[in-house]
């Protein structure tokens, strides 16, 4: 069967790639000309130029394909980055819906986001596919576009337009993802360097796990469905304690009382409208702080997914960083 994977050069990308290959079909990676291709070295995939900005370039590659995988996308917390993923993420989805119709692709499946569900102020609200989305008033750039291309989806389903499965990893662990940008703070906690940590609790998923979802979800996902790809729910402290023990040093052993960080977000946002670098942003203090705890009940029963515990994620992460002397 002839595949396509939007952002295939990605971490995730990537493992998904890798995976349709192994399962026999023929894929295609949709990249762009000044790609870094390293993460599909080694992967019998042809390559498809273009960008999901491009509407013209999406036309020519995804002629005679069977199954789009949309998951190309922009993760920042920065004010100044919002133009950028309301260009990528909601704009580029819109564009891939249009094409995905003008090329009769037979099937969509849309790499959303937990963030796209919302998140909890709490350690009560665990969110699942039909909470609301509870965070509008903080009008959080990431948060807020993958919202918006995941409803330009659900109206595209709705409408019969395409046939869509739409899928909500939660925060993925696994060999290799330390290349992400997402993961400094990570390699902070592995290296011994981060003494403080924040409140607020996040939902940890094995990338494995979220392959095996989203291979189940391609073949027996309903169509407008969304589903929640999440693991285990733990406190932020905890997950810094896991990824320290790994690596064989301290944890952090401080609470960051909220205020102080949210005062550190707002000067950090005044540093960068001055053009400079700022320790981190609003954005990032406010889903820091957050409750990013999700249930994954729905894609257990109707995906059969069947999610690790954190720590074995977190472990393979761990020791791939140390495989690659990340560490000294």
């Amino acid at each position: 069967m002839k595949v396509l994977v939007t952002g295939a050069n990605g971490f995730l990308g990537s493992w998904l790639t890798r995976a349709l290959v192994d399962q026999g079909h023929e894929v295609f990676a949709l990249v762009r000309k000044n790609s870094d291709l390293s993460e599909l070295k080694g992967v019998n995939c042809q390559y498809r130029y273009g960008d999901v900005t491009d509407v013209v370039s999406l036309l020519e590659a995804f002629v005679d394909i069977d199954t789009v995988f949309h998951l190309a996308g922009v993760v920042a917390y920065k004010a100044a980055d919002r133009p950028l993923m309301e260009k990528v993420n909601v704009q580029g989805t819109a564009n891939v819906l249009e094409v995905c119709k003008e090329r009769k692709v037979r099937r969509l499946v849309h790499l959303s986001s937990v963030v796209a569900v919302g998140a909890g102020r709490n350690p009560q609200e665990i969110l699942n596919e039909t909470s609301a989305f509870n965070i509008h008033d903080l009008n959080l750039g990431y948060f807020e576009t993958k919202h918006d291309a995941e409803m330009l989806v659900k109206k595209a389903c709705d409408k019969g337009e395409v046939d869509a499965v739409i899928l909500n990893p939660a925060t993925i662990y696994g060999f290799g993802d330390a290349k992400k940008g997402s993961r400094k703070m990570m390699l902070k906690v592995a290296q011994g360097k981060l003494k403080f940590y924040t409140s607020g609790g996040v939902n940890v998923v094995a990338v494995e796990d979220v392959i095996q979802g989203i291979l189940s979800a391609w073949k027996i996902g309903k169509t407008g469905e969304r589903y929640i790809l999440a693991g285990e729910n733990i406190l932020i402290k905890d997950l810094f304690r896991m990824i320290a023990e790994e690596a064989g040093v301290s944890a952090p052993n401080k609470q960051m009382p909220d205020q102080v960080l949210h005062v550190v977000g707002t000067i950090g946002d005044f540093m960068e409208k001055m053009g400079l670098k700022g320790p981190l942003s609003k954005e990032n203090a406010y889903t820091a702080t957050m409750y990013h705890w999700f249930d994954s009940s729905k894609a257990q029963r109707e995906l059969d997914f069947k999610p690790r515990p954190a720590r074995q994620a977190i472990h393979n992460s761990i020791q791939w960083v140390k495989d690659q002397g990340m560490l000294k």
